[in-house]
């Protein structure tokens, strides 16, 4: 009896790591398929979710952008704020483009920059809760109406701190949504671009925190 146990336990230890091997490699190649195939041409629901909703998170940026015309601020929340205006800008008519191209609607946003073809606001007195009217605002990072009626009468000695506090969340907002299109898009030029905003805005919220201090 003494002479077979120990037989019995290596013909167990053989069989238990002969079914790890094989979970293993089961398990592999479920990861293997995992990544989404991409396509110069080709796009999918993902896609067009990202182009539809980052088209609006971005019009929302350069509104808060707008906001800080005529407003005294550190020169370097100035720069920030122009830096934004430029990469997002150029961003929104390559996304607008895309929904065009396949035959989706390209959302009207709160500045109405797409469909209007022009910057503006509205009227004189209009304030940003009237021009966010049947806007999504449960995007990540969005601000609600109330948040950027707040922004656009605050002092100038609040003004600056709020604004950097509220495009950080924006920003992070919109690094999740570009990590939901690289997980899920096919469309590469569009994976491409959440890739540049990762980037992009990842490094402008590094630099909003060091100055927030």
């Amino acid at each position: 009896m003494r002479t077979q146990r120990p037989l019995i336990r290596t013909t167990w230890a053989a069989a238990g790591l002969a079914m790890l091997l094989t979970l293993s490699a089961c398990g592999g190649s479920e990861e293997a398929t995992q990544p989404q195939q991409l396509s110069e041409t080709e796009h999918n629901k993902a896609d067009v979710a990202f182009a539809t909703e980052m088209i609006q998170h971005h019009a929302q940026a350069i509104s808060m952008v707008d906001l800080t015309m005529d407003r005294k601020l550190d020169p370097e929340v100035e720069k920030l704020a122009e830096a934004i205006r430029a990469a997002q800008g150029p961003e929104i008519e390559t996304m607008s483009s895309w929904l065009r191209e396949w035959g989706e609607e390209v959302p009207a946003t709160m500045r109405d920059h797409v469909n209007g073809g022009h910057e503006g606001h509205g009227d004189d007195d209009s304030s940003m809760s009237d021009s966010m009217e049947g806007m999504a605002d449960d995007m990540p990072g969005m601000m609600s109406a109330d948040d950027m009626d707040a922004l656009e009468n605050a002092s100038d000695a609040e003004f600056g701190d709020m604004w950097l506090e509220m495009m950080v969340e924006h920003h992070e907002g919109a690094v999740e949504m570009s990590e939901t299109e690289q997980a899920e898009g096919r469309f590469k030029p569009a994976v491409d671009l959440a890739g540049t905003i990762i980037e992009s805005q990842s490094t402008e919220i590094d630099t909003m925190e060091k100055l927030l201090g």
